[in-house]
């Protein structure tokens, strides 16, 4: 038994020094503790604060949330010294001020049941006392409803300041309806994670990416961005999601752009209803609802190096999906090369109950309940939209533009800050020294504003001629800000783009226009916008049937007239185009057409080949091949797909081996075989079709080109290569200087 003389005496008992009281203590007390308060918002902000973006991110979503019209973003410095978000929304009183700042405080939420049908864009109340606890805000606020602070019907509001978490002041203010929120020294208690701050550049740009994205998605509010002295985006209310693109991006990214649109009826197969104690007796039925899909995708020409030009909402909630992007790489596949990337602007529409929110701490990712019908919806929706619209390309869009840029947004710019794409970008513009220097060649699409087009006449320079307006805001600006874009005679930039930034009052630090010049420029962005539309509309591919062909350039490219210019046709690419649908079309049915040879033909394999061709077998069988092994390395081939001799087959059978093995080893079997049978089908068209340098009589030119009116995607190769090209009637007379 040890002695029992107290804790020295225990200590001499196990021969150990002696041991301070307070040691002993927090041994028994044990190692787990609870964090306080200041320490776990400082964690909750690793989680959904990493840059000055992400917080603008979340102000943004509280501001909509809050039913603004009018949002206004300041920053400084690229948001380390300050972020100032003002909005016109419902504001807050005194308590709900208070309350905001703590933790998992919502108005959004009541019962757990709630997390099944998230209609906000924020809900779990983490991003205020997560902000607060690793910068100094400043909280400005009012909720219009309070009585009046002064004898003229301000409301009383409230203003809050806040450093590390701790409440500095408090105070009654009179205020404007809405709320004011700034954030200034982000991260200034935090030095480890101020220094893996970018460079004041890279976090400007993606701060107004964050603020174009959100100007998208919301056409009929009012955004503006400013930095310092000048406006990066200033993009007043529009009627439609087209005229808002035309605002942010140009006319020319308008006209490469085609709406798509389509609607679904929603089952429930797989959704849960409320068990029966929570079901009243007497509640009808609940309607499944629809899911539907509105947006723009690009036409085929213009392509991406990566998925940063691909944006997908789910009822206004920017998101990052791997079945989505999978979706639309699916619609495009066989109409663009596997390693480019589309531009796609996809607004989803569907019942707060399908769709899963709450699986990120950011909120960027999102899980649905019927992931297969969805991503099948999206993919159809988008190849029935290409099948139809039958884009054209232009002859010379197609020779000015670089193969692929590398984004719709500004360089260096990640589209969805803790997204997958900006993580894996983060070391590589590290390495930069500055981000936004190293733009891809020929990249169209800026944001940063433009020079004002010069405006004639005399303007007033005195007060006394000027008198209390601007002279943006004189009644004949906006009447002939509507001609001019009308007539299409207002001075282009160098890029031919006339965006917000071309007019007064839309960009540079002049005043805001009053509602009437509101009206005006919304009317002129309408009319521009329509113009483009209708340009847009009238060049497709629809009268390939009824062109006149002329003769043969090179023995490679047939020249063809019809009423609307000139058009070029690869005719190689446009008879591969018409094997390969024809192919698919008889793979389907079983009914390809094979030859048999009189002596087989022996092709010979590396190891790793047979291993590849036992895999693909199968398929090449259906495909009209014939082949059986004749010796270890050694195939033998009897019959083949009509148009497939001698060295072109070998060649053939080795493409198909080679692009099968660099094929990824975990696909769905759904996937895999959907993908072998198109790489399949493309490989035989491309080695049967017509060679370049062969020359093509008049009955074949025009029965080629009736044939490629029939397919369903005339506007490129399998392989993504351009069929035709259109020189415009319109381009051909401004070329000679008759327009």
């Amino acid at each position: 038994m040890p002695p029992s003389g107290g804790i020295f005496d225990l200590c001499r008992f196990f021969n150990r020094r002696p041991i301070p009281c307070s040691a002993i203590l927090l041994d028994v007390m044990g190692r787990i503790r609870v964090l306080s308060d200041q320490v776990a918002n400082q964690i909750a902000a690793g989680e959904v604060v990493d840059r000055p973006a992400s917080v603008v991110k979340e102000l943004l979503e509280n501001a909509l949330d809050a039913g603004a019209q009018r949002i206004r973003v300041e920053v400084e410095a690229g948001g380390r010294k300050l972020i100032r978000i003002t909005d016109d929304g419902c504001g807050m009183n005194r308590d709900d001020a208070l309350l905001a700042f703590e933790r998992h405080a919502t108005s959004k939420l009541r019962t757990a049941d709630d997390l099944l049908s998230i209609a906000t864009l924020g809900f779990r109340g983490e991003a205020l006392p997560s902000i607060a606890s690793v910068a100094r805000v400043t909280l400005e606020t009012a909720g219009g409803d309070e009585p009046a602070a002064t004898g003229i019907g301000t409301p009383i509001g409230t203003r809050i300041e806040i450093a590390g978490g701790k409440i500095r002041h408090v105070e009654d203010a009179a205020l404007p309806r809405g709320t004011t929120i700034a954030v200034a020294d982000l991260f200034f208690n935090t030095p480890a994670r101020r220094k893996f701050l970018r460079a004041e550049s890279t976090e400007l740009a993606h701060v107004t990416a964050l603020v174009t994205h959100y100007a998208l998605a919301h056409p009929e509010k009012h955004f503006e961005l400013l930095s310092a002295s000048h406006t990066l985006v200033s993009a007043p209310p529009v009627a439609r999601t087209a005229e808002r693109i035309y605002q942010i991006f140009g006319k020319d990214t308008l006209a490469q752009l085609l709406p798509v649109a389509a609607e679904l009826p929603l089952e429930r197969a797989g959704l849960p209803e409320p068990p029966p104690w929570k079901r009243e007796p007497d509640a009808p039925r609940r309607d499944p609802g629809m899911v539907r899909v509105s947006g723009f995708y690009s036409k085929p020409e213009l392509q991406k190096l990566n998925r940063n030009s691909i944006y997908v909402f789910v009822n206004k909630r920017l998101i990052r999906d791997r079945l989505m992007m999978h979706a639309i790489s699916e619609a495009y596949r066989n109409v663009i090369p596997p390693t480019s990337f589309p531009v796609v602007l996809l607004f989803l529409e569907l019942p707060p109950e399908e769709v899963d929110v709450n699986v990120h701490p950011a909120k960027t990712e999102v899980r649905f309940r019927q992931q297969s019908l969805m991503h099948d919806f999206v993919r159809d929706s988008l190849r029935t939209a290409l099948i139809k619209a039958r884009p054209a390309a232009g002859f010379l869009a197609a020779a000015a533009a670089p193969a692929a840029s590398s984004s719709l947004m500004p360089p260096g710019v990640t589209p969805l800050p803790g997204s997958p794409e900006e993580k894996s970008g983060e070391l590589k513009r590290a390495e930069e020294s500055d981000p936004l220097i190293g733009a891809e060649e020929g990249e169209p699409f800026q944001l940063t504003p433009r020079m004002p087009t010069p405006v004639t006449g005399r303007l007033a320079f005195t007060a006394t001629e000027a008198g209390t307006e601007s002279w943006q805001d004189q009644p004949a600006w906006g009447e002939a800000l509507v001609s001019m874009l009308v007539s299409d005679k207002v001075q282009r930039t160098g890029d031919g783009t006339l965006g917000p930034a071309d007019v007064p009052g839309f960009g540079g630090c002049s005043p805001s226009p009053n509602g009437a010049r509101l009206a005006e420029m919304a009317a002129a962005t309408t009319a521009a916008t329509e113009l483009v539309e209708a340009e847009r509309a009238s060049r497709n591919l629809n009268h390939l049937g009824n062109l006149r062909p002329l003769g043969q350039l090179r023995e490679s490219f047939i020249l063809a007239a019809g009423d609307d210019g000139l058009w070029i046709i690869d005719q190689h690419v446009a008879h591969e185009r018409v094997l390969f649908e024809k192919i698919l079309r008889d793979r389907l049915v079983e009914r390809v057409q094979r030859q048999r040879f009189l002596m087989p033909l022996l092709v010979e394999l590396k190891p790793w080949q047979m291993v590849i061709f036992a895999q693909i077998a199968e398929e090449l069988e259906k495909n009209g091949f014939e082949v059986a092994p004749f010796g270890p390395q050694t195939l033998a081939v009897k019959a083949a797909p009509v148009g497939l001799e001698g060295a072109t087959l070998e060649r053939m059978l080795n493409e198909v081996i080679e692009q099968s093995s660099a094929v990824s080893e975990e696909p769905t079997r759904n996937e895999d075989l959907a993908t072998l049978r198109s790489r399949v089908a493309a490989s035989i068209a491309c080695h049967s079709a017509i060679k370049v340098n062969t020359a093509l009589d008049p009955v074949r030119m025009e029965w080629l080109l009736l044939e490629l009116a029939k397919t369903n995607h005339p506007t490129s190769c399998p392989h993504g290569r351009p069929i035709a090209l259109l020189y415009s009637w319109k381009e051909i007379q401004r070329a000679f200087h008759r327009i």
